[in-house]
């Protein structure tokens, strides 16, 4: 009988992608986890939504409960990568506050975390609307869009800013990847 071994590269670290609704951010960590599963990393996706679904019911979409909800992904997202696996959190976090409380959680734990912009006009996201949202928010059912009527504070000095309507998500993938591979984490 033939044993079959997986090898997995263990150095695990956080990769956050923020950005506006419809910017790309989930297409590009599942194209970015894709790549770097092939390659034998250990990867886990920590979409903001499923998380929100099963982690963060119940919270709305204040700036108190939001703030729980990135607080908690970022518990999540620092527990994996210290247990070796690369961690792609492609969550909104519309507040600066809230992302750099996530980034002190990592640096006091000695966990790699790299926060890459995902810059994508609202003009743009709003005629991708993947989930229908721009166009609730246009028509009077919705309230509290994130960067149309509710705030979203872009970093400021971010480890990557890609702007995902000048490239294809292959490309987008492949400047995550690089930065991971400039910092050495694969």
């Amino acid at each position: 009988m033939t044993e079959i071994q997986e090898t997995y590269v263990t150095t695990g670290a956080t990769v956050w992608l923020t950005g506006l609704p419809s910017a790309g951010k989930t297409t590009i960590a599942y194209e970015l986890a894709g790549r770097l599963s092939a390659e034998g990393h250990r990867v886990e996706v920590l979409d903001g939504d499923e998380i929100r679904e099963f982690l963060s019911a119940g919270l709305g979409f204040s700036r108190a409960d939001r703030h729980t909800h990135v607080q908690r992904i970022g518990f999540l997202a620092d527990l994996l990568a210290r247990n070796g696996v690369k961690t792609l959190v492609p969550v909104i976090a519309p507040y600066a506050d809230s992302r750099e409380a996530v980034r002190t959680r990592h640096r006091a734990n000695a966990t790699p975390y790299l926060e890459v912009h995902v810059a994508t006009p609202v003009e743009v996201c709003s005629v991708r609307d993947v989930k229908g949202l721009y166009a609730k928010q246009a028509a009077g059912e919705l309230t509290g869009l994130t960067g149309v009527d509710d705030p979203y504070e872009e970093p400021v000095s971010p480890d990557l800013r890609i702007e995902s309507h000048h490239q294809t998500v292959q490309e987008s993938a492949a400047a995550v990847y690089a930065l991971l591979s400039e910092r050495g984490l694969i």
